[in-house]
């Protein structure tokens, strides 16, 4: 009989100086559920990887003063870029996918010529609205307070020559896939969708770029790149040999696979990558599940935002086991879910040291203390079961069923609720027989003692065949601790109660999950992250404070200021200089040229707040006037000179006068 083919996916990850645990979860997920396919002998593919063409990029490597591809080879292959952070989190991926291989581009180029000569591309000019760090365009009707409805930030007018996709063309087949069938999970995501993006008519859809060139060229229209999400979304099929000769394993029946992405980009593919695989003639995905965000303080984890946690750290400090429990443990797949370090602690404290480890290590001490280490035969049956007896081996017998039906329908948090149900009775089942009583006349209870380490040993064995795609690295573990051998750690054997060999020898082994001190592990945390914070930062050089002093009165005859820029352009034939058209507060614009091009953009300082000496004279610069002196802070980071204009809270009135 042929192996059922799963195939599955994360989303490829924007790459990014600072990765964290959100980006953590949703791999770790998708890892928990390839290796759960895996363990019921479907034939498994895992892709991940990452998505490296965008203006953002093109951006942070000049800034960076190294190429595009310079950078990002420096945060996927990097000391702690995304290949190690896979690494230290026991990821099984299969397939690693950059968008920049070649093979990827070649597919892309494939991709986007026929859907131009299926009529599905046109060539136009575009005009709305952008979101630089999201690489997404808007309507005026999606912003949210007039910013980017996904990261909150301000989004920028935008006009130049590009390709469209017909999105609208396919209004009716998608709002059919996301109502009529259960592609979209969860559910509360196709309400989502549909009245977002839907109901108000889809638009057709920006697929081209002329104002960078970091992307995917249109081979018959050089001037153009292809736009990111045209270039992202398409990597779950390029990565099995669509369009190109690398691989063949679209043609061997990979595809349709299931896509899992975090909430904030479903509306990319459920709605744009159904639609882009319509126009190709080609299957849309089986499913695609949106999960929930993790929230610090009530918001979403963004580096932007400052408020990231990382996972190197918690790894290194609790275990990547712990952690990798913990995230899918502690939140509702679906849903948002609080992290905290408490939180965390907390976790592996109640569930892994007093539950679990607990259980492991009490069982395997008494079959050490009572029976030299390893049980007598014939202890699998007792001829008289109490009623625990049989509640617990019911319990552990039907656990592979219940497990399986949460599994199914991507409810990992569910299933483990079905795990340490059984493992908290087997806890309870100690209790109830009290070992260490029966223990005191072995010659009248040692056969009845032998069964009871029996069920409990057996009961484990069948919880860490089922814990094994969560925690793989401590199961293992686990197995050698309570003797089970290879042939009782399958998963046809999590179904049969009594696999465990009567006389299984136990061997003692560390702690799998050693409790934590709350208080102290806290206090750990807050250290390492602030020394990690400290070592992140750029060696500064501060230019030395002049000796010579100036008297008070001559200080006071500077006039500073608060200006708000209302325009500002590049000077031309000057590199360097910048023209600022201020309101001063005066009621007359004033004139001011500072030489900081090197280090902004004109349209990203219209609307500040700044800082001006506005009694200078007047002197000629490029045969311009200016008139005062723009403040600013220099400094040198790494070897290269760095500026940053004085910006000022905008709720300060122009023409406000420093003192």
């Amino acid at each position: 009989m042929e192996k059922k083919k799963f195939y599955v996916t994360t989303p490829i990850y924007y790459p990014s100086d600072k990765l964290h645990i959100g980006h953590t979860y949703c791999t770790v997920a998708t890892d928990t559920l390839a290796r759960y396919h895996r363990l019921t002998g479907d034939d498994v593919m895992f892709l991940t990887g990452t998505d490296e063409h965008g203006q953002k990029i093109e951006e942070k490597a000049k800034e960076a003063g190294i190429t595009p591809q310079e950078f990002v080879d420096r945060i996927v292959d990097g000391p702690r870029g995304v290949r190690d952070l896979w690494k230290l989190m026991n990821i099984s991926n299969d397939r690693f996918i950059r968008t920049t291989d070649d093979y990827h581009v070649q597919s892309i180029q494939y991709i986007f010529r026929k859907m131009y000569d299926n009529g599905d591309i046109y060539k136009g000019t575009y005009k709305g609205k952008y979101c630089t760090p999201c690489e997404s365009f808007w309507t005026e009707s999606q912003l949210k307070d007039g910013c980017c409805p996904d990261c909150g930030r301000p989004v920028k007018d935008a006009e130049e020559e590009a390709y469209f996709f017909r999105l609208s063309k396919y209004a009716d087949r998608i709002r059919d896939l996301l109502e009529n069938t259960d592609f979209l999970q969860p559910r509360s995501r196709v309400h989502e969708m549909v009245r977002n993006f839907i109901d108000p008519g889809l638009e057709d859809l920006c697929v081209s770029r002329t104002s960078f060139s970091w992307g995917v060229p249109v081979d018959f229209d050089p001037g153009h790149v292809v736009y990111v999400w045209v270039d992202a979304l398409s990597n779950y099929i390029t990565a099995l040999g669509y369009g190109n000769d690398r691989y063949d394993d679209y043609d061997k029946g990979w595809w349709p696979g299931i896509n899992i992405v975090g909430k904030e980009i479903v509306r990319f593919h459920s709605i744009i990558w159904p639609a882009m695989l319509m126009s190709l003639g080609e299957p849309v995905p089986k499913k695609c599940f949106g999960h929930g965000w993790l929230l610090l303080d009530g918001g979403k984890m963004s580096k932007s935002k400052g408020n990231v946690v990382d996972p190197y750290i918690l790894a290194e400090q609790f275990g990547v086991d712990a952690l990798r429990f913990f995230l899918m443990r502690t939140f509702p797949f679906g849903s948002d879910g609080n992290f905290s370090n408490e939180l965390l602690i907390q976790t592996i404290n109640t569930d892994l040291a007093n539950d679990l480890g607990n259980l492991v290590s009490r069982t395997t001490a008494m079959v050490g203390k009572y029976f030299g280490g390893q049980l007598p035969g014939g202890c699998r049956s007792w001829e008289a079961p109490e009623e625990y007896d049989r509640d617990l081996t019911a319990m552990a017998s039907g656990l592979r069923d219940a497990y399986e039906a949460q599994m199914e329908v991507f409810a990992p948090h569910k299933a483990l609720e079905e795990v340490f149900k059984v493992i908290q009775r087997a806890n309870k089942y100690i209790d109830e027989n009290a070992p260490w009583t029966l223990a005191k006349d072995m010659e009248a209870n040692g056969p009845r003692l032998a069964h009871v380490l029996y069920n409990l040993l057996e009961s484990t064995r069948i919880c860490g065949i089922l814990l094994t795609p969560f925690m793989p690295e401590s199961m293992e573990k686990l197995f050698v601790q309570i003797g089970a051998p290879a042939d009782c750690q399958t998963w046809d054997s999590a179904a049969v109660w009594g696999r465990l060999p009567e006389t299984a020898a136990v061997t003692k082994g560390e702690n799998l999950f050693p409790r934590i001190d709350m208080d102290k592990a806290l206090e750990e945390l807050e250290a390492l992250e602030a020394a990690a914070k400290k070592a992140a930062l750029p060696a500064i050089e501060i230019e030395p404070q002049l000796e010579e002093q100036v008297d008070f009165d001559t200080f006071c005859k500077s006039d500073f200021r608060a200006v708000k820029v209302k325009a500002c352009e590049a000077v031309k034939k000057s590199a360097k200089l910048l023209k600022f058209t201020l309101d001063d507060g005066t009621g007359m614009d004033r004139q001011i040229l500072s030489g900081v091009h090197a280090w902004y953009e004109p349209e990203e300082l219209v609307g500040k707040t700044l800082i001006a000496i506005v009694n200078l004279p007047p002197r000629k610069m490029m045969g311009l006037e200016s008139n005062g002196m723009l403040i600013s802070a220099v400094h040198t980071a790494q070897g290269e000179e760095k500026l940053n204009l004085i910006m000022v809270d905008d709720a300060i009135p122009a023409g406000a006068k420093l003192c």
